[in-house]
């Protein structure tokens, strides 16, 4: 049902409740900048049991930082509105300045920025299976994951998504060494690439499968995963790495016209994450292709500073032109 009380102007709409958007309703709370936060309950990383390589929190369930993350701006501040609701659009006003975001209801909250902090989806590999094993034994990045798999006899690397050249297989066959003693890469029936390992490392250090993937499955306690092929015996790693191309959550970028980055991300300039949309802003791994925690909470950190400073430069409008 549409929100049919009189509007409140706030300075922030923030679309996304995981780190980022966490982190950017902090930083404007300590300049008293009232905001909303809309959290539609959806986190790219929901499948991991536990994150790492984050000061303070490392080896913690990410539902945890989340959480505390919002009591911390429920128990200090006043300036934060929680609204557990997904947003389906944004776009601008008639009045300069202010935007209008609609959630799934039909409520509709204005608000002279707009942080847009909703993540990304990973885009999987169409091998059956494959999905069942991401975030448990398939790991995306081996900072996040990994380091508790040291010591395994044995762990794959498969090529594709963003690992599209024989440099990259190399970058992470390398990263997966310092986890595994042997590691293979599979190519899944890519030829090219292939050649391509082969030609850049004539003696490589590790093995390289070409055979193409008819199915993955999880080993009973996420003790392994086992590789099935068109062709041939199956193989057993204790865990694989595979970096996927991702999407953008939400139809934004698009609805408020935003340019894009070559890698699908949305397109800021530093330092204070500013989209090609003035008033807009894009923060966490929605902006960035180094998807971590840590850099998601320090761009939402420097897009409020952007927001509080851009702001204390203009006058408020009036909301009677709303």
């Amino acid at each position: 049902m549409a929100n049919t009380t009189t509007p409140v102007l706030h300075d922030a709409l923030i679309i996304g409740g995981g780190p980022a958007g966490l982190a950017a309703a902090t930083a404007l709370s300590r300049q008293l900048r009232p905001a909303i936060l809309f959290d539609s309950g959806l986190y790219r990383n929901a499948r991991a049991s536990h994150m790492h390589n984050y000061l303070g929190f490392d080896h913690v369930p990410p539902a945890e930082l989340r959480a505390k993350g919002r009591a911390d701006l429920k128990a200090r501040y006043n300036t934060t509105t929680f609204v557990d609701r997904e947003v389906v659009s944004v776009a601008k006003t008639t009045t300069p300045g202010i935007f209008k975001a609609v959630d799934a209801e039909g409520a509709e909250y204005y608000g002279r920025r707009v942080v847009l902090a909703t993540g990304v989806t990973d885009i999987m590999p169409d091998i059956p299976g494959f999905a069942d094993c991401w975030g448990r034994v398939v790991f995306h990045c081996l900072f996040c994951h990994g380091f508790e798999e040291r010591g395994a006899e044995s762990a794959g690397v498969l090529m594709g998504g963003l690992g599209t050249t024989a440099a990259k297989a190399m970058h992470f066959a390398g990263m997966a060494g310092h986890l595994a003693k042997t590691i293979t890469i599979y190519t899944n029936g890519d030829s090219a690439m292939t050649d391509e390992v082969v030609k850049m490392a004539p003696n490589p250090p590790y093995q390289v499968d070409p055979r193409a993937i008819a199915r993955v499955e999880m080993l009973p306690g996420q003790e392994g995963i086992v590789l099935h092929f068109t062709t041939g015996p199956s193989a057993t790693e204790r865990f694989l790495s595979h970096a996927p191309r991702t999407r953008v959550n939400g139809p934004f970028a698009e609805q408020l016209g935003l340019e894009m980055t070559e890698g699908g991300d949305i397109k800021v300039t530093e330092p204070f994450q500013e989209t090609s949309v003035k008033g807009v802003l894009a923060t966490g791994d929605c902006s960035t292709p180094i998807k971590a925690v840590a850099v998601a909470t320090a761009h939402s950190a420097l897009a409020a500073a952007g927001i509080a400073g851009s702001l204390d430069q203009e006058p408020r409008p009036e909301l009677a032109l709303l």
